[in-house]
């Protein structure tokens, strides 16, 4: 059997407009009885301005505690007892939910979601209880080293957008964080003027406009969202930090200044990370669950198979405005990390100044491709993707991808290393493991 994304690769989903100004994508996909809803909000950490930070993930959890409709031990049990998956997550630009379980549970999990845009409640005790639970996680995170480099790293490289916050939030923020302020920003932000609801699978258009009018149809649209507008001032010098703290392995970590997905050197440079670190897909959801083809990476060549790493990777995520590409090396036992950093660095001024091969363009284009399949292998993911471009840009840089990556020349993927790796540009970042038991714990800028 074939699979959705093998059947229709540059299928375009039917659009159109509530009344209220929810937004609805719907694409028919027969490959089995299934359907997948995903609701997205345009709201994450880039909305939160200081003393909010981490308020976006902080209503995502709070909207699984029950509505006024659903009591809070029932939210679960709705879709599994149809067999179903549900799950939801916050990043920089967005906040979504979904349900995917076979098509007979469409009209449940139509009914959550208006629910969970409309009316949820936010009982101080809930409110309470999560808190200690958000901390938790961001405490957890903080012993993770990779993820705190990557953390202060982002914090680093930007100094005035709000992508420099890290989506869980700041401690301080997070212990002082009301209810009020919680619920508020719930009615601020989910409204479905501010809103787009996906399915793909196993259903009918037209009887799936009819539920989702009767779900949706009575919601009130919200006063016009007022967004954060900052513009990050360009970087003129390199920018450096040594983090310095318990651990068994060190880590380096540089991040460059990147262009938003709708940028004309988002894809070129998309092909030069694949030439780099080995092709991705654009799939914030499931991209990264399958390890990349690194045996010709440039990067892998040139530090794991010289035993200056055990492990490099690239990351290059489609964004509304322009984030970072960051590439990361865990270092081997032994070695230092100026000497990582120097061949990393070396390599990085040779892509640059000389560009990439014929040759190199071919396979990441080809790999790409495959990886671009993937991206779109289930309904799930296939929702994922129309709801996930939607919300940072529009379906069509989605359904455009292949052709634009296929389109890409050796002259454009110059120009884009050498917009992007510029020196001045970079920041870096070390993480430097201290003794464990010494107790101690150093950041440096």
């Amino acid at each position: 059997m074939a699979t959705p994304a093998e059947a229709r690769p540059n299928a375009a989903p039917r659009a159109l407009t509530l009344d209220n100004g929810l937004k609805v994508l719907i694409q028919e996909e027969r490959t089995a009885p299934l359907a997948s809803v995903w609701c997205w909000y345009k709201v994450g950490s880039k909305d939160e301005r200081p003393g909010l930070t981490g308020v976006s993930h902080w209503c995502e959890h709070m909207n699984f505690k029950g509505t006024a409709n659903i009591p809070r031990d029932q939210v679960k049990g709705i879709i599994e007892q149809f067999g179903g998956a549900w799950n939801g997550y916050t990043w920089i630009d967005q906040t979504t939910y979904l349900e995917t379980a076979t098509r007979d549970a469409l009209d449940r999990m139509l009914f959550i979601e208006s629910e969970r845009m409309a009316s949820c409640l936010y009982h101080p005790d809930d409110c309470e209880s999560e808190r200690h639970v958000i901390i938790s996680e961001l405490q957890g995170g903080e012993n993770d080293p990779d993820q705190l480099l990557d953390q202060e790293l982002t914090a680093t490289a930007f100094k005035a957008h709000p992508y420099r916050h890290p989506t869980i939030g700041w401690l301080p923020d997070l212990q002082t964080m009301t209810r009020d302020d919680l619920y508020g920003y719930y009615r601020r932000f989910y409204v479905p003027n501010n809103a787009t609801l996906v399915i793909v699978g196993d259903v009918d258009t037209s009887e799936a406009l009819g539920r989702i009018e009767h779900h949706f149809g009575g919601i009130q649209a919200g006063t016009e969202v007022s967004r954060l507008r900052t513009v990050e001032p360009d970087q003129i010098g390199e920018r450096r930090l040594t983090i310095r703290k318990e651990g068994a392995v060190a880590y380096l970590r540089v991040g460059y200044h990147a262009p938003a997905a709708t940028d004309a050197h988002f894809f070129p440079l998309l092909i030069l990370d694949a030439v780099l670190t080995g092709a991705k897909g654009l799939n914030l959801w499931s991209s990264f669950r399958v390890p990349p083809p690194q045996r010709s990476a440039r990067l892998y060549r040139a530090l794991v198979e010289r035993g200056l790493a055990s492990a490099v990777a690239g990351s290059l995520m489609p964004t509304e405005q322009p984030f970072l590409y960051t590439i990361s090396v865990t270092a081997t036992n032994g070695t230092p990390l100026d000497s990582a950093e120097s061949v990393l660095l070396e390599e990085l001024d040779r892509v640059r100044r000389d560009g990439i091969t014929g040759a190199e363009l071919t396979r990441a284009k080809a790999q790409l491709r495959a990886r671009l399949v993937f991206d779109s292998d289930s309904v799930t993911n296939i929702a994922h993707q129309l709801g996930y471009f939607e919300t940072i840009a529009s379906v069509e840089v989605f359904t455009t991808a292949p052709a634009r990556i296929a389109e890409v020349t050796l002259d454009e993927v110059a120009a884009a290393a050498r917009a992007a790796l510029r020196p001045s540009s970079r920041t870096i970042g070390w993480f430097q493991p201290l003794p464990v038991g010494s107790g101690k714990s150093k950041s440096e800028v």
